[in-house]
């Protein structure tokens, strides 16, 4: 496999926290996942923020951006057991994927960062 693409996000946590006031955003940007895990943190603030970021820089890294029918809520974050994080690929993305590259097997490496005023993701694509 090799690198196919990058992408990283950084955002104002303080712009996250205005947002996840309004409950429509929270249900056009984040999957029932999402938000039912965000119920165990203490910090939802930066829970979403670090998402938010991870999704910007996910898109980023497919070289599109949120195109070709793709959207924030297609995108969903996991937690493994050790707590780190992962993609889990929707069908939907899955599709995107492959008519965009003509690809089956691909993977995405997903670091997530934060501190009191903002956070940070980083994705590499490799197909």
């Amino acid at each position: 496999m090799k690198l196919s693409g990058i992408g990283v996000d950084i955002i104002k946590n303080s712009r996250i926290k205005k947002m996840i006031k309004n409950k429509n955003f929270l249900k056009r940007v984040f999957s029932n996942h999402e938000i039912l895990n965000s119920k165990k943190k203490v910090n939802k603030i930066s829970f979403f923020a670090n998402r938010f970021a991870a999704k910007e820089a996910f898109s980023k890294s497919l070289g599109s951006g949120f195109r070709n029918n793709l959207n924030f809520k297609d995108i969903v974050i996991k937690n493994d057991s050790s707590g780190k994080p992962f993609f889990f690929i929707t069908k939907k993305v899955r599709s995107i994927i492959k008519k965009k590259f003509k690809i089956k097997k691909f993977n995405f490496f997903l670091s997530i960062s934060d501190e009191k005023n903002y956070s940070i993701a980083f994705v590499i694509f490799q197909k």
